[in-house]
């Protein structure tokens, strides 16, 4: 087999790291290979020093259970090894970076990135790197990703908006513009990266800890097992080997699952970094895949998340200059992609209305509180928004004609956006999306495994009622304010869900906090990253479904693979018990199912299959099973087939083969 000298590099490492875990105090943290690299001390010493006979069974015997922990920790090392890897890349992408520093006289300072603090202000201009992370204060820019995300497609990120976030080594392509850093020196994003994709970094799951302690209880009970047989096999004059005692107790005990436990946690942690996702705990990892409601929000997620102007209806008795007018002033310094597509909207439709110039005038910004923008004249108060706030804002009832419209706007799946001046309607936008191709088959494959999608947005609720009958969702949440958001997300844990979903922005940071599973978009804002205990490198809000799947194919390949270790033990039974007893007790012969040649020979040949199994599964392991859309139970049922009734039969015709090897050879 030609590997990779890269492979070769990374293979060798992790040898190198496997014979350093053979320290014992390293290995008390799993403890089933501490038993069994205390029974290879034990069979090693009665090799070396207390048996004259058979020296080389003995030898051999000693040889595999030393195996059996190298080739554990080696299952461990190699996992760690590549996340490692990925590290020393990201390391070597580092570079040392020029930041122009903003002084308190206006002037900017050139100083090395290291120097920076959080809160200074830097300029970058186009082709700079970024010395740090932090947030646009000022202009808007084209940034290259590629040294974190991978992808080469340059994104838009602009100030005031929840796409204002930056990361430090990332590349201006266009522009100028200001950031202000938000992390101390030494505390990056990109350096927080690397400290987590570290193995070493990684923290148990609580589903990972109650696993460990269950298969330690399995091993004290059958190490006392093996005690009592060997107080008993005293008392009643039968010959029973230490080295065979010691066999029988490392075949018995589940060392198969722990010798793969902890590299199926830090395999889960690395395919979602190939998914360009950057989980902060294995908690989060095993959290996902425990995930059975997602609330998602409307716009970007469900849609497109393009609202673009596409119609308007002018209130009767107002002039079309005058609708022009409000709504290209209201619109003009409004930096979110609904409002620059306003702007777009007058000028190709309505160019001969647009005035000339601009008045003095007070931008009034979007927030969810009052759901509405627009800007203050000298004598004006024009406001766009929603329907109910522009309503309460003006102080009577909207005009029949214009509810009409925003009404069948709103049927059509569209946002609407009431246009007032100071008490009067002037009139109303249409802003639509589209949902995205292919989300309701998505959608479907949720359900099919009981995982409940909820829709939340600030849209009224006959937007909402359409979206959400044409994207599929279960059900929907209009009107929703960020602290309905937290809310919403308390009331379904309340219910005993586990609950996910994702955000961008400070006002989705409280809620992602709350979530069992916080997706936060690397786009968004420090704070929501801050916040969520996941981050979407790509900032795709979509990314929320696999993230999912990989969650549950992390706790299905752990379940698979215990549900196989647990079952092959089984067959060992009928390979080491007979063996052990059958010189002495002859009538238990029948029990010799796989008709093994020698005491001798069935024993080693139980534990060189127990010892080679572990490797052999590594794949497996690092690649996970396959995940089937399907519930729980009816997947349990599956994998008590395959990997239940497989992992009693695969050891059967392993052994047999490895006596028939060890008796033909001769090695015995």
């Amino acid at each position: 087999m030609n590997l990779s000298l890269h492979t070769q590099r990374l293979v060798l490492r992790a040898l190198g790291q496997s014979i350093k875990k053979l320290n014992p105090v390293f290995l008390l943290h799993n403890p089933v290979m501490f038993i069994t690299e205390i029974g290879a001390v034990i069979t090693t010493v009665e090799w070396l020093f207390l048996t004259q006979e058979n020296t080389l069974f003995y030898a051999h015997i000693s040889l595999w259970l030393w195996l059996t922990v190298l080739f554990s920790n080696l299952a461990e090392s190699i996992a760690e090894s590549r996340n490692q890897a990925q590290a020393e890349s990201l390391r070597r992408g580092r570079t040392e970076t020029l930041a122009h520093l903003k002084q308190a006289n206006g002037q900017f300072k050139t100083v090395n990135y290291k120097e920076l603090k959080k809160g200074d202000i830097v300029r970058v201009s186009a082709g700079e790197i970024i010395p740090g992370d932090g947030e646009i204060v000022e202009g808007m820019a084209s940034i290259d990703e590629a040294s974190v995300t991978g992808e080469s497609a340059p994104v838009i990120r602009a100030a005031g908006t929840d796409h204002s976030s930056v990361t430090g080594g990332t590349k201006l392509v266009s522009d100028t513009i200001l950031v202000k850093i938000s992390s101390e020196p030494g505390s990056s994003f990109l350096d927080r990266m690397i400290d987590l994709i570290e193995s070493a970094k990684r923290k148990k799951s609580p589903n990972e800890i109650a696993l460990i302690i269950l298969l330690s209880g399995f091993t004290f009970i059958f190490l006392v097992v093996i005690v009592a047989m060997k107080i008993f096999g005293d008392f009643f004059h039968v010959d029973l080997s230490v080295t065979m005692l010691v066999a029988l107790l490392v075949c018995l005990i589940p060392t198969t699952i722990a010798g793969l436990l902890s590299a199926i946690g830090i395999a889960g942690i690395n395919r979602l970094m190939k998914h360009h996702v950057l989980a902060m705990s294995g908690q989060a990892v095993e959290a996902a895949g425990d995930v059975d409601l997602i609330l998602i929000d409307k716009t970007g997620t469900i849609t497109m998340g393009h609202r673009r102007a596409s119609h308007v209806t002018i209130a009767p008795g107002v002039a079309v200059a005058d609708f022009v007018r409000a709504a290209y002033y209201s619109s003009l310094h409004d930096l979110t992609d609904e409002g620059r597509s306003v702007v777009d909207y007058l000028r190709e439709h309505h160019s001969q209305d647009i005035p000339q110039g601009e008045p003095k005038l007070k931008t009034i910004p979007f927030t969810a509180q009052t759901r509405m923008s627009g800007v203050d004249l000298e004598h004006e108060k024009i406001r766009k928004g929603a329907s109910s706030a522009v309503e309460q804002f003006v102080g009577h009832p909207i005009p029949y004609e214009l509810s009409t419209a925003t009404t069948e706007y709103a049927e059509k799946g569209g946002t609407p956006l009431l246009l007032c001046d100071n008490g009067r309607y002037l009139g109303a936008i249409l802003l639509k999306d589209t949902v995205k191709p292919g989300l309701s088959q998505l959608l479907t494959r949720f359900r099919v495994m009981g995982i409940r999608t909820i829709m939340m947005t600030g849209d009224n609720a006959i937007t909402a009622r359409t979206i959400a009958k044409e994207a599929g969702v279960d059900d929907f949440l209009a009107g929703v304010s960020p602290e309905q958001k937290v809310e919403n997300v308390l009331k379904m844990q309340k219910e005993g869900r586990m609950v996910a979903m994702t955000g961008d922005g400070d006002n989705d940071a409280p809620a992602l906090a709350q979530a069992d599973v916080g997706l936060a978009m690397n786009s968004g804002t420090q704070a929501a990253k801050e916040a969520g205990n996941m981050i979407d490198l790509e900032s795709h809000p979509t990314k929320l479904f696999e993230i999912i799947e990989i969650g549950k194919q992390m706790l299905m390949t752990r379940g698979s693979l215990t549900t196989f270790s647990v079952a092959n033990d089984v067959a060992k039974y009928f390979a080491i018990i007979p063996a052990i007893l059958i010189p002495d007790f002859p009538w238990l012969l029948p029990l010799n199912l796989m008709k093994l040649a020698t005491p001798q020979s069935a024993v080693l040949s139980a534990v060189i299959f127990n010892a080679l199994v572990i490797p052999a599964l590594l794949p497996l392991a690092f690649k996970g099973v396959k995940m089937i859309p399907e519930r729980a139970l009816i997947i349990l049922r599956r994998n008590l087939i395959i990997y239940g009734v497989g992992g009693i039969a695969l050891p059967f015709i392993g052994i047999k083969l490895i006596d028939l090897l060890i008796n033909n050879l001769g090695i015995l």
